[in-house]
């Protein structure tokens, strides 16, 4: 079971909770929404629930709650940018089953 960054999103992270100046690492877990079932919620984390599993990708750690993790095991997020304006995290879920039309939410 693992929730892994490529180097560039953990050099992303890195920067941005340099520039925080506090967190321990990325938040990572799933919502009800959208009209196939979930999508991702990501957030800084602070502090580390009982429930939450802990994983660590080129430094950096990566913090999901238990509920979370049984539809993102094995998933890779990257930081992807295509210009200056469009930039952002990019889920690799293997365990998507199907996703909405507008890319919002998914089904495991």
């Amino acid at each position: 079971m693992a929730v892994s960054l490529t180097e560039a999103a953990a050099n992303h992270v890195a920067a941005m909770l340099d520039k925080r100046g506090h967190g321990i690492g990325l938040r990572v877990g799933t919502r009800k929404s959208g009209c196939t079932g979930y999508a991702y919620n990501v957030d800084y984390a602070d502090q580390v629930e009982p429930t939450d599993r802990i994983f660590e990708s080129h430094g950096v750690k990566v913090v999901v709650d238990e509920d979370s993790l049984s539809r993102i095991d094995g998933m890779e997020i990257d930081f992807v940018r295509s210009s200056l304006l469009n930039q952002g995290f990019e889920f690799r879920n293997p365990r998507v089953k199907d996703t909405c039309g507008c890319g919002e939410s998914f089904s495991v």
